[in-house]
């Protein structure tokens, strides 16, 4: 799981700073959505049995998938 920093400033308020914001807000966001695709892929391999051993059914990988960004 990737995790940036976003909150703190390092001396550039303007513009030059609000790039490095938005630039850090896509990578964060592109890592999350990287992380809920490889959950996705992982849950949707395995068999009935084995989701039902961990209290899943296939109809929660999905929502189980965007949810893991919040661990």
């Amino acid at each position: 799981m990737a995790a940036l920093d976003t909150t703190r400033t390092y001396g550039s308020t303007g513009l030059v700073g609000r790039i490095g914001a938005t630039f850090a807000s896509a990578v964060n966001a592109i890592a999350l959505w990287n992380d809920a695709r490889v959950t996705r892929n992982t849950l949707s391999e395995l068999s009935d049995r084995e989701l039902e051993d961990i209290g899943l059914i296939r109809g929660d990988i999905d929502s189980v998938a965007e949810g893991s960004h919040r661990f």
